[in-house]
């Protein structure tokens, strides 16, 4: 765009040199005077870029004054120092320009009038000409720079998404198998059979690092595909997220409807949610007991995790997996809250939109 701006700058500055060059007389004032024109576009250009504007209007009011019918090639150079003046004119709605050519338009008409010769209109059109394709010029400017500007910010966008996907995959996925290992080690001191536990330690541990290796992958090349070996279907919370608590001690219900009407995405925000929830059930709540359910409920799909152990806190901090959790309700339109269960404990629960009615 910068490129065209300098291009049709040169072609208007061409236009005032050609112009002035070959006029050879039929003007109100002695043809030398319209040399003054070029040491003043010089200085525009080169040292007093601040009045660029205002130096081209008042050269273009001059010219456009002193332009008669037997100069009427006059009006092109007026129009050029038009245009040059109103693409130099820092303001939103430039006026400059067109005031100084209008200026001097209506003074070589009132002269023509007064000297009773016939008077030069075209003068206005050439004018309104100049300053149109300017206007026209900054408009396309103008857009070009938001298009521009908004694909950037669509990149950046774009860019802050995966980013925030990749922060709540890490914590999810890997935050859920580390805590899942310490759960195992804990209970395995004291369960009878101490080298299972060992060995579900390292199948946890395995799969961590290949999520680990998948979401590091992801982090050199974005353009990559998340994905981890974690499969999320709603099928599996009942095995890999709840069987971990139930080898700690904690006894897991879960009861999930066979069509809760949830599509890919839904499915999977329900799935994490719950790994969050039951995570956090395993780190913090002391419970003995735990509950997952889902169900369709009308328009929507209700998910409520609860455990009984010692509740939500009074002032609930919101640490990285709330805000996983908001995060995932609010890109599909649901809702969620985290309340004291009756009958003491802390209960979690989620609506998500369903995408079969």
């Amino acid at each position: 765009m910068e490129r065209v701006r300098r291009v049709a700058d040169g072609a208007a500055a061409l236009i005032v040199v050609v112009v002035i060059v070959t006029v050879d007389g039929g003007v109100s004032v002695p043809t030398g005077w319209l040399w003054f024109v070029f040491p003043a576009g010089a200085a525009a250009v080169a040292v007093l870029r601040r009045y660029r504007a205002l130096i081209f209007a008042a050269c273009a009011a001059f010219v456009a004054s002193v332009s008669t019918v037997e100069s009427a090639q006059l009006g092109l150079a007026a129009a050029a120092l038009v245009f040059l003046s109103t693409g130099s004119d820092p303001a939103r709605r430039p006026w400059l320009g067109w005031a100084g050519g209008l200026a001097g338009a209506a003074g070589s008409f009132a002269l023509a009038l007064v000297q009773q010769r016939g008077p030069y209109e075209q003068l206005f059109l050439l004018v309104g000409v100049g300053y149109l394709l300017a206007a026209l010029l900054r408009s396309w400017a103008r857009a070009s720079a938001v298009t521009r500007e908004a694909a950037a910010l669509r990149g950046h966008t774009a860019w802050l998404e995966q980013r925030t996907n990749l922060a709540r995959e890490l914590h999810d996925v890997v935050g859920h198998h580390v805590t899942a290992m310490v759960v195992q080690a804990e209970a395995g001191q004291l369960g009878p059979d101490p080298a299972a536990a060992l060995r579900r330690i390292a199948d946890s541990g395995r799969t961590a690092l290949r999520d680990l290796d998948t979401l590091v992958v992801h982090l050199r090349d974005p353009g990559a595909e998340i994905s981890v070996s974690q499969p999320p279907r709603l099928s599996d919370i009942d095995e890999l997220l709840a069987q971990p608590l139930r080898q700690s001690g904690v006894a897991v219900n879960v009861r999930l409807d066979a069509e809760p009407g949830l599509d890919e995405a839904g499915a999977l925000a329900a799935y994490r949610i719950t790994q969050e929830a039951l995570t956090n059930v395993a780190r913090h709540a002391g419970a003995t007991a735990a509950w997952v359910e889902l169900v369709r409920v009308g328009a929507g799909a209700r998910l409520r995790v609860s455990d009984d152990g010692i509740g939500p806190p009074r002032a609930p901090v919101r640490g990285s997996g709330l805000l996983g959790i908001a995060e995932r309700v609010s890109s599909l339109g649901g809702s969620w809250g985290l309340h004291p269960r009756p009958g003491g404990g802390t209960l979690l629960e989620v609506c998500l939109p369903v995408a079969r009615p």
